[in-house]
């Protein structure tokens, strides 16, 4: 298996996770944005992961843009990262980055 198909399940896997994750939460609370945001801060272990990511998301923006021009443009892994997480759209990027390459 060649590198990029790993980048592109790796993609599946990381939108189809955090959904099951995400609907599991919406059928106990519904779409209800600020107990989302309150669960993501709930504890000391929770916020840790959560700051973590939303760091993490933050250099990866910073990397897109600063790579547009010998890459893909960013805004449609920022909309992934933002709906879905860096799990769905890091590895979108990287398979649509190399997808013209041997």
């Amino acid at each position: 298996m060649n590198l990029k198909t790993i980048y592109l399940l790796l993609a599946i896997l990381g939108a189809a996770i955090p959904v099951a994750f995400f609907a599991a939460f919406a059928v106990e609370h519904g779409l209800d944005l600020f107990a989302f945001v309150a669960a993501l801060f709930v504890n000391g272990a929770a916020g840790g992961f959560t700051a973590d990511l939303l760091i993490s998301s933050f250099v990866f923006w910073i990397y897109m843009f600063s790579k547009q021009e010998d890459g893909p443009k960013p805004w449609a892994f920022i909309a992934l990262n933002l709906c879905i997480g860096l799990s769905c759209a890091l590895p979108a990027y990287l398979w649509v980055k190399t997808r013209g390459t041997s």
